[in-house]
């Protein structure tokens, strides 16, 4: 287990932490889930045409399908909202329609990635998007780069932005899987506490690492 005063992460399947929460034990459930697309990155070294791209470990469990939809309901049983990326593969899995989209336009030009990636939401507010370049070796903050260890990472500063508009302050925050390890830094920066479950135990020690490295830096400035 990797613990601090704000982050409690465990290297182990997510039935088995949905199973011993509460019902509404969370506020805000934030999740990157399987998309069921196939990317588990074993493709990604032969994608790009400009530089060599990185050779990623295959994840546990892989991307060949989306969780159940037991997986959903237990989520919403524990969560109070949700915030669900790559929905729109899985939607029929979700009992609930939502009007609050959120739109990651990722400005990553003419690739055979998606121009965008969306995450379904229980809020009711309108659409919304966040805009940051995420581009193989192109990032939109090329002086503070970020290192990227896992094939499906996503920026921190998305996760920044999901916390500010759609978490308040003192709630506490679920990630099922939790992959890079994002979530982790954003909630450290801002103060949310957080508890999150990783399957893979390689992309697991990975993610602890780079948690432990980044937030040491923090605490040192």
């Amino acid at each position: 287990m990797f613990k601090t005063d704000l982050l409690t992460i465990t290297n182990e399947d997510c039935i088995e932490l949905l199973k011993r929460s509460k019902d509404n034990e969370y506020d805000l459930a934030i999740c990157d889930v399987p998309y069921g697309i196939g990317e588990d990155g074993s493709n990604n070294k032969s994608r790009s045409l400009k530089a060599v791209s990185k050779d990623y470990k295959p994840f546990a469990g892989n991307d060949l399908k989306a969780p159940d939809s037991g997986y959903f309901k237990e989520l919403i049983r524990v969560s109070k909202n949700q915030i669900i990326w790559g929905a729109n593969h899985f939607i029929s899995k979700i009992p609930f329609d939502s009007s609050c989209w959120v739109v990651w336009d990722k400005d990553n030009g003419k690739t055979d990635f998606a121009d965008c990636e969306l995450a379904y939401t229980s809020f009711k507010s309108a659409v919304r998007k966040f805009k940051y370049k995420w581009q193989g070796m192109l990032q939109e903050n090329m002086k503070n780069k970020e290192v990227r260890i896992h094939p499906t990472q996503k920026p921190v500063a998305l996760y920044k932005w999901l916390l500010k508009n759609y978490a308040k302050d003192g709630d506490k925050i679920l990630d099922t899987h939790m992959g890079s390890g994002s979530i982790a830094i954003a909630c450290h920066y801002m103060g949310f506490n957080l508890t999150a479950c990783e399957l893979d135990s390689d992309y697991y020690q990975a993610a602890c690492e780079r948690i432990d490295r980044e937030t040491r830096q923090i605490s040192l400035f």
